[in-house]
């Protein structure tokens, strides 16, 4: 069968056929380096800034048409190629390999990845190079009635001197988010892997799972903090009493707290939200106990600042939650909490049956949306009734309607600064426009940074989310419907 080869006037004019406006220009430029392709081109829809109705609870996520409103068909074209690429496994192990592979780590050869890979995975799931190239992205996604949560996006660093140096980006981050339009930017994460070595947060993790066990024993460095274990949490990381920080140790550990604190004031003179990622759960308690002692810090009144993050893939999450949330509200604690499936299931299922236990993530994939689900209506009846906000962070369908009813249910809607919805950059498209267009607030997580300081996150997102990549049929055929129809348009 012969390709009918499209000309290009009729590819010009793929357009949604709406009034277009120009993009804020009351900021000042941030010049960039290398910035991708704007995401969006196409004002909100009047709804998006609308509390939610009655007839707006339900979502709509068939109407493609109103979907994609704001997606130029340029950018439409590339998500849909590269949504489709990687929901075939054998390429995703390729690409894999090839971003591994030593082989392409000098010359030519290296220099030839970085452009595919900047070309294709990176301008498609990353914000920019750097933090004003981001900027401009966010202004884009304002523009189509979504937020962007930034993220510097540094892994782990190994020594104080790249610890250092991560802080200030993370800070710089925050002056970033300050020049931006009032709202435009929900949230900046940071990794505590970024600001205290991964070495360190193991060792402490060990010993605060070993007080858990033995509640005689002292940790003299051990700031207030809210519930970090369950009856039910997995301690069997931790197999023998560990040696005490040894006084570089307590010192870094000091440094780090310190790294913390600075991010923290600084988000605090912003009034921008910081929000604290997780990890795996060899690191995980080292990470709440700074993420609970910074909340109990600088949360006052009905304004979280810190932000921390359950993985409901966890057999323990929901108890961990229900502990967590009743010491806080008993201390007078508002707290944040962003809710998430989670990502590292192969690591922690491999960890666990190395150590001869069973894993700590949930059985089926029922059992951690049944997780997810208890969870979130728990953190949706709180809000309502008293002080907190939450985010939802969900690719999946049924969460997203299920969370929006219950919002609506509760009220949750009308005081929407509450609640936040959140869904990576790239990522389960109709299921963010869908929940603005029924006036929730919306936010894609936005990772930036050079290609090769990205690399990782990229190879994650590719490696632990290869059921997600795979599921994103419905956002596929979604796109592929709506470029059908502006085809048609153009065509005839």
């Amino acid at each position: 069968m012969a390709t009918r080869v499209i000309p290009p006037r009729i590819l010009k004019n793929l357009r949604y056929n709406t009034t277009t406006k120009p993009l804020n220009s009351s900021h000042p430029s941030l010049s960039p380096a290398i910035a991708p392709p704007s995401l969006f081109d196409r004002p909100p829809s009047p709804a998006a800034d609308a509390p939610p109705t009655a007839a707006a609870a339900a979502l709509n996520l068939e109407d493609a048409e109103r979907l994609f409103a704001s997606v130029a068909t340029s950018r439409l074209l590339r998500s849909s190629a590269v949504l489709h690429a990687t929901a075939v496994e054998p390429m995703v192990d390729l690409g894999m390999w090839v971003m591994k592979s030593r082989v392409f780590q000098t010359g030519v050869l290296r220099d030839l990845v970085m452009a595919s890979t900047r070309k294709t995975f990176y301008e498609h799931f990353c914000a920019g190079e750097d933090a004003a190239t981001a900027g401009r992205s966010i202004r884009a996604l304002t523009d189509a009635g979504l937020r962007g949560m930034l993220v510097y996006g540094v892994e782990d660093a190994h020594d104080n001197e790249g610890c250092d140096r991560n802080l200030n980006g993370f800070l710089h981050t925050v002056d970033v988010s300050k020049s931006l339009p009032p709202s435009s930017v929900s949230f900046v994460i940071v990794k505590i892997t970024a600001i205290c070595s991964m070495a360190l947060l193991e060792r402490v993790s060990d010993l605060l799972r070993w007080q858990q066990k033995d509640p005689s024993f002292i940790l003299p460095w051990k700031q207030d903090s809210l519930p970090i274990f369950a009856e039910s949490s997995p301690l069997y990381h931790t197999q023998k009493r560990p040696e005490p920080l040894n006084p570089e140790e307590e010192n870094d550990l000091q440094l780090a707290n310190q790294r913390l604190l600075e991010l923290c004031q600084k988000c605090v003179e912003a009034n921008m939200p910081l929000l604290i990622d997780a990890e795996h759960t060899r690191v995980q308690p080292a990470i709440d106990s700074f993420t609970y002692s910074s909340s109990i810090m600088h949360n006052k009144d009905d304004n979280p600042i810190v932000f921390g993050t359950i993985q409901t893939y966890l057999k323990d999450a929901k108890e961990r939650l229900l502990l967590t949330a009743k010491a806080a509200e008993k201390m007078g604690i508002p707290m944040g909490f962003k809710l998430v499936r989670g990502a590292y299931m192969s690591t922690e299922s491999k960890l666990a049956e190395s150590l001869g236990y069973a894993s700590p993530v949930h059985n089926t994939i029922q059992d951690t949306h049944n997780c997810f689900n208890d969870c979130s209506s728990f953190l949706l009846e709180k809000i309502a009734n008293g002080p907190g906000s939450v985010v939802l962070a969900t690719h999946n369908i049924e969460s997203g309607k299920l969370a929006a009813a219950k919002a609506h249910e509760l009220g949750v809607g009308k005081v929407n600064h509450k609640l936040e919805f959140a869904q990576l950059y790239g990522m389960s498209e109709a299921l963010s426009f869908g929940l603005s267009n029924a006036g929730f607030r919306v936010s894609k997580c936005m990772p930036f940074g050079p290609v090769e300081m990205l690399m990782p996150y990229l190879l994650r997102r590719a490696e632990e989310n290869r059921g997600l990549l795979a599921a994103s049929g419905f956002d596929r055929q979604l796109m592929r419907k709506e470029l059908g129809r502006r085809l048609k348009v153009a065509v005839f």
